[in-house]
């Protein structure tokens, strides 16, 4: 069995908890949820605005992939974790275009989308997303 090896970059902002902001083993690459911060500040952004809080969070899950030597192309599944339904059409008009500029084979991954309470109030959205490795 291949050991795990731990992916971090300062690209996306540093987990807060004990956790890894990406974890590899056996062809898997997990990347943990991600959220609205920016790295450069650690500072959550776009207060109040899905869209910019959207595209925020896609842009950290592909800053862990690509540290891992991964892209976007290589997800299998995104989770995608909202605090409202009413987000969730101005969310998938930013995936949608997001997805569309990062997987140029256009073989999509899957999705699923719940609604829940997130751990800070400002928060929006919260992804992950699991990719396959060679």
């Amino acid at each position: 069995m291949s050991p795990k090896e731990i992916v971090f970059t300062e690209n996306a902002p540093a987990p807060a908890h004990t956790f890894s902001q990406g974890v590899k083993k056996g062809g898997l690459f997990q990347v943990s949820g991600q959220g609205p911060m920016d790295p450069a500040t650690n500072q959550y952004i776009g207060d109040g605005d899905v869209r910019v809080q959207t595209r925020r969070t896609l842009e950290n899950v592909k800053a862990i992939l690509e540290a891992g030597g991964s892209s976007v192309e290589d997800v299998v599944m995104f989770r995608v974790y909202l605090t409202t339904r009413d987000d969730f059409s101005a969310m998938n008009d930013v995936y949608g275009e997001f997805i569309q500029e990062n997987v140029p084979s256009g073989q999509l991954p899957s999705r699923t989308t719940v609604f829940v309470d997130l751990p800070h109030e400002v928060m929006l959205v919260e992804i992950d997303a699991l990719a396959v490795t060679a």
